[in-house]
């Protein structure tokens, strides 16, 4: 490794996060949105879909755009799958939030070889609700999380962890084509939409091919870098068109999967504090 990809990993080991780093133009950027409108306009919400890059081609473009491929290879090694990706969207004047919470607390994985981007589409600021993460956190472990009935709490199940410091928290405020990188325990939030604008990101994870999931034997995932000799992961099919009918009945069956691991997931660390 060069001395810029040794700070870059050593930022993040020590940080549990990397913002903002440039991955897009604001102009390719804004594309990337209104590809994503205008498919809502056929699809209906796209809001927290899982694996939307198996029924549209642009959330694939930007999972495995070179620059952010470049910062995960960095941070998790040259062996790389696509375990899940989402829009996540806060209507603008509204109360719709993310409580402080870990990833990796409920996702079922049997390792810590994983990372997050978020990709901003629209403008990610305190005003529009961006994410606010704690550094160093990450060190701490899994901690215990407690589920909510909030309805405005954008989580599947409203997960929560208390008792956590915001003093310590740093803002993440991110242009049309900048992205955040976190690590799978690192505590990070968000505040609601308080602007005139949606509030538009592409949330993607990956994990080390070696990853496995531990609490059924049906997960999917997509290579996108260097080899996997384990085979852990069915694969998923990555969209060659948008919104084709047999791709979308597809991806119905597959986010009715993730949200029932991320609920199995949720079972364990309501119980358990630190590993």
């Amino acid at each position: 490794m060069d001395s810029a990809t040794d700070s870059l990993r050593e930022r993040f080991l020590s940080e549990g996060f990397l913002a903002p780093v440039r991955i897009l133009d604001e102009p390719d950027a804004l594309a990337h949105r209104a590809r994503m409108e205008q498919a809502e306009r056929s699809f209906g919400d796209l809001h927290y879909r899982a694996k939307v890059y198996t029924i549209l081609r642009s959330p694939m473009e930007l999972a495995t755009h070179p620059r952010v491929l470049d910062v995960v290879t960095t941070l998790i090694g040259p062996n790389v799958l696509l375990w899940n990706g989402t829009y996540i969207v806060k209507e603008p004047h509204t109360p719709a939030h993310v409580s402080w919470h870990q990833d990796l607390a409920y996702w079922g994985l049997d390792g810590e070889d994983q990372v997050s981007m978020w990709l901003a589409l629209s403008t990610a600021d305190e005003t529009s609700g961006c994410m606010r993460m704690v550094p160093g956190s990450h060190r701490a472990g899994r901690q215990g999380h407690r589920l909510t009935t909030d309805e405005s709490n954008v989580l599947y199940q409203g997960q929560t962890v208390d008792e956590v410091d915001e003093a310590d928290a740093v803002t993440c405020a991110l242009r049309p084509g900048e992205a955040s990188f976190h690590h799978g325990w690192t505590l990070h939030s968000s505040m609601s939409n308080r602007s005139g604008d949606r509030r538009i990101g592409f949330n993607a994870q990956y994990i080390a091919t070696h990853v496995r999931q531990t609490q059924h034997d049906r997960d999917t995932a997509i290579l996108v870098h260097g080899s996997d000799d384990f085979g852990h992961f069915g694969a998923d099919i990555r969209a060659t068109g948008d919104l084709e009918p047999a791709a979308v009945a597809r991806q119905r069956e597959l986010d009715r999967q993730v949200r029932e691991t991320m609920g199995r997931g949720l079972k364990n660390a309501l119980t358990t504090r630190l590993v």
